[in-house]
């Protein structure tokens, strides 16, 4: 007879190796079925990890081309190498996607490759692209299968010319003019690599507004910056359709109310609108797991589904789509599977915005805050007060605090500058403890630095800045 696991992880991508790693961690003998050749999931293989490398790589050759003559460094135009800056993108996710193994292997979780699906509680039927399908028991399940990019209505993508977030990652020559539908977070930071390597940018976006549900302050700067790069943004508005006229593309675009058609030429357009949960496959339907009418799992606080031995985490349920979420999620189902008390903060998961300068955010927006009554006092500080920031030429951007008015807890934190990913944690940690501004507007901060700004908007929320 098979051996029967304590559990069996379906994906392996941050929330799916993370669980699978704790539980094995908590003394469970744990399984991973994962459909890529490569651990790692979107995040490590097509997405997180690549899009960053290109974000880091593409920055550099911007400041070396325009950055470096204003600190005093005079050298020659930098020239694209788009086929070494790609092997460096490829390096980066097999070193990661190699440490997922490892991990694996340190940890002694079985591995199986193949499209993992349910086909009772307890039996995952792993059927590999080769050969022939086997059924692995196991005490509990964890869904862990992540999100796909959304599409859009009446366009077909052929990750060539009309590309996802996937194919934008793998073009082979910088586009003359990219078409981005859609001014998420995905959107703007693969936009901004290749405008940054040479390409006309257009970002169109139904929306009357760039990055949907931030704080207000912070999306209108923002937008501000990127159209002082070079980005330019048709808010309001909506593709119809993409024809293709050989190697070219025509991109229809009309008013988001209505109206008059325009025509957009176009190289690549990318479709960038959001994503959707991956549950195609698993056997939900026929198991009785219930979906919302988003097609996520419905989880209780515990992660469980409707059905009694089955649990899910990350992108296929409610929640941000974030990597990090999913790991915190994947550590506390394992826990609470090892009858400890998991735990996720919502109110604490930051979110960035890895575009140059940076945004982060943590907790409430201010259009929140007003939405739900709440009484709250503002801080800002912005980075044109900061010296390290003069001193980098990185003075583009703010902090800003927001705190109960009464109690003074802060309920959200909102930074543009850069190295935003970086500061906004300090935050995350003061309000893990539910602290106050004043709690960390009396911690000492180095100087100088830039996260000295985070503390005077802490400041500021007492109207008592000191740079300012």
């Amino acid at each position: 007879m098979a051996d029967i696991f304590d559990l069996i992880v379906i994906g392996s991508g941050p929330g799916g190796y993370v669980c699978a790693i704790r539980a094995a961690q908590l003394g469970m003998k744990v399984a991973v079925v994962e459909k890529r050749a490569t651990f790692g999931g979107t995040c490590l293989n097509i997405g997180c990890i690549p899009s960053k490398a290109l974000l880091h790589a593409s920055e550099l050759f911007e400041e070396a081309g325009h950055g470096f003559e204003a600190l005093g460094i005079k050298v020659a135009a930098p020239k694209l190498d788009l086929k070494a800056m790609m092997k460096h993108k490829a390096d980066v996710v097999d070193a990661n996607v190699s440490g997922v193994a490892f991990l694996f292997k340190k940890n002694k979780i079985a591995s199986f490759i193949g499209t993992g699906s349910i086909a009772a509680p307890g039996k995952v039927v792993v059927t590999p692209e080769k050969g022939d399908p086997q059924t692995l028991e196991t005490k509990a399940i964890v869904i862990a299968t992540g999100s796909d990019s959304a599409p859009l209505r009446g366009v077909e993508i052929d990750e060539k010319q009309v590309v996802t977030s996937t194919g934008a990652l793998e073009l082979s020559k910088v586009p003359g003019h990219l078409v981005v539908v859609g001014a998420g977070v995905i959107g703007l930071e693969l936009g901004s690599v290749w405008r940054r390597l040479g390409s006309k940018v257009t970002v169109v976006e139904f929306l009357d507004t760039v990055l949907p549900g931030m704080d207000g302050e912070v999306r209108k700067q923002f937008q501000r910056m990127m159209q002082k790069q070079g980005i330019t943004f048709r808010l309001s508005s909506k593709v119809m359709g993409v024809e293709k006229k050989g190697k070219a593309l025509k991109v229809s675009v009309e008013p988001a109310a209505g109206g008059e058609t325009e025509v957009l030429d176009a190289d690549v357009v990318l479709v960038a609108i959001g994503r959707v949960p991956h549950t195609a496959g698993l056997g939900l339907e026929a198991l009785g797991v219930k979906t919302d009418s988003r097609g996520r799992i419905e989880t209780d606080a515990h992660f469980a589904t409707s059905v009694s031995g089955i649990y899910a985490i990350g992108d296929v349920i409610a929640g941000p789509m974030l990597a990090h979420k999913a790991e915190d999620e994947g550590i506390a189902v394992a826990e609470m599977l090892a009858g400890q008390h998991g735990h996720v903060n919502y109110d604490t998961i930051p979110g960035v915005v890895y575009t140059h300068p940076e945004v982060a955010t943590v907790g409430k927006t201010e259009e929140q805050l007003k939405e739900a009554g709440i009484a709250y006092r503002a801080g800002k500080f912005p980075f044109t007060a900061n010296g390290r920031a003069r001193a980098m030429n990185a003075t583009e951007g703010f902090v800003k605090f927001l705190a109960d008015a009464t109690t003074d807890e802060v309920l959200g934190c909102h930074i543009v500058g850069t190295g935003a990913g970086e500061m906004i944690h300090e935050v995350c940690v003061l309000m893990e403890f539910k602290g106050a501004s004043e709690d960390l507007a009396r911690i000492c901060h180095a100087h100088p630095t830039m996260s000295e700004a985070v503390r005077e908007a802490a400041l500021a929320v007492d109207k008592r800045p000191i740079h300012m």
